[in-house]
């Protein structure tokens, strides 16, 4: 840390932004270099003699400069032309603060992945097979592509694949079209938790499944409903995120999913398991691994190294592989073969790897901003996670407080958005902590949640 002390003789204005202007121009002499970190809010003020109310107004305004960005728990450091410091992959290019706290979407920032792309793609134009990935590929992918999904999936997720029975899809969204596809005809009855993923909601509709919703508690799908809902409505297949469930985030135990998997049996239930998130949390073992005959597994890598290469998988038992292959030359042909050679040579090299380990460790740096801000008895989900999942405390209404946050200039998800079925939507709102573009911005966002839930008799008088 550095003993940088601002010359602030002759500067007029608020001495905030005096400190500030002094900050920008040694930045721009070269007496700060990017990466430096600077000295702490309370060390700074005790040397000047002011007050560390100001010190914080001053790297605030210097943030808002791009001149300087803070990370919970490590510093403020200089900023420099891309991640400063270099050995931090989640500290990010400066850019305008934005008006609005966006935490309605569980997409990660994925910075390490920029300077990967050009120099892959760099090396895929060098390569004698760059024809090849420019034709049609094989229904099912690529062997090679096929061979590192199943080395992926099988390290970070602990799936029993292989490259025989993994497909390659367009993202997980396609995988999920593509499984239901292969089990259920438009009218049959797919079963899912009574709060699922919004995708699956907007997919069961547009291909005319019957989605009905049973009961989950704090574990996930609650095995007395599932058998119920098997004996009375004779479903094709259960939909569930049973690691880290979207969007109360969630994580089924183990003896549960064995329970799951055993009804599931029983009734000739095909469960499609839902595991995008299962990177996070390397102790929770998929249902596919515990019953990879009952189980078609869908994944992706957009939560935990891309999103914008649309790569996913679909793992199926043996017996569904050629029923789902012949699914995605109906629905697609074949994947573009571009995004998974991409993949293929990240997952191979262990770049892949990396990225999913720096994402584990901001999902639980973020966690841990969030839980120190808001109220924990309001507060649901594994603490790695890369949402959480927020129960509202009366007299707050959910439209209420989505309206209110909106309005102080956070956007949340309301829990009607998950909710399937006729059943009551909970008072609840689901907070992607992963797509605000810095700790910084969450924290601004959390802050006014937060004052929110404390005060929400105030907050109320304003919707009137």
């Amino acid at each position: 840390m550095t003993q940088w002390v601002p010359d602030l003789e002759g500067r007029q204005g608020p001495r905030y932004r005096a400190i500030a202007d002094a900050l920008s121009d040694d930045i721009a002499n070269g007496r700060l270099a990017p990466g430096t970190r600077l000295p702490t809010h309370r060390d700074l003020a005790y040397r000047l003699g002011v007050t560390v109310g100001t010190i914080t107004r001053a790297y605030t305004e210097a943030e808002k400069r791009g001149l300087i960005g803070g990370e919970v728990g490590r510093g403020t450091f200089v900023q420099g032309q891309r991640h400063m410091p270099p050995s931090d992959p989640f500290t990010w290019t400066p850019r305008p603060e934005p008006s609005v706290v966006n935490m309605t979407v569980v997409t990660p920032d994925h910075p390490m992945s920029v300077p990967m792309m050009g120099a892959t793609l760099a090396a895929i134009g060098a390569s004698p097979n760059l024809g090849a990935l420019l034709e049609y590929a094989p229904h099912a992918g690529l062997p090679a592509h096929r061979a590192a999904g199943a080395q992926w999936l099988t390290r970070q997720h602990r799936v029993l694949a292989s490259a025989d029975t993994i497909l390659l899809t367009t993202g997980a969204q396609n995988a999920m079209a593509v499984a239901l596809a292969a089990v259920a005809r438009p009218g049959d009855v797919v079963l899912t938790e009574r709060l699922t993923n919004y995708g699956i909601k907007t997919l069961s509709a547009v291909e005319g499944y019957h989605l009905e919703g049973i009961a989950i508690d704090e574990h996930g799908v609650v095995p007395d409903s599932f058998d119920s809902a098997c004996r009375r409505l004779a479903p094709k297949a259960l939909y569930l995120v049973p690691t880290l469930h979207n969007p109360t985030a969630s994580v089924m135990p183990q003896a549960r999913r064995v329970e799951i998997a055993a009804i599931a049996r029983r009734y000739g239930v095909v469960l499609i398991e839902d595991d995008v998130f299962g990177f996070l949390l390397h102790d929770a073992k998929p249902i596919q691994a515990i019953a990879p005959d009952v189980t078609v597994y869908v994944n992706s890598l957009s939560k935990s190294v891309s999103a914008g290469l649309r790569v996913g998988y679909v793992v199926a038992p043996p017996a569904l592989v050629p029923r789902v292959e012949a699914v995605i030359r109906a629905l697609q042909y074949s994947s573009p073969p571009l995004p998974p050679e991409v993949a293929t040579r990240w997952i191979t090299e262990g770049s892949a790897d990396r990225i999913a380990e720096a994402q584990r460790g901001e999902a639980m740096a973020r966690q841990q901003i969030a839980r120190s801000i808001l109220p924990a008895s309001a507060v649901c989900g594994h603490p790695s996670a890369q949402h959480l999942w927020l129960v509202l405390p009366e007299p707050w209404r959910r439209d209420d407080f989505i309206a209110e946050a909106l309005r102080r200039g956070v956007k949340v998800t309301g829990g009607d958005v998950f909710a399937v079925g006729r059943a009551a939507a909970p008072h609840a709102v689901r907070l992607g902590l992963c797509h605000p573009h810095s700790r910084d911005e969450l924290a601004r966002g959390l802050r006014t949640l937060a004052d929110l839930l404390e005060n929400p008799q105030t907050a109320m008088l304003s919707i009137v």
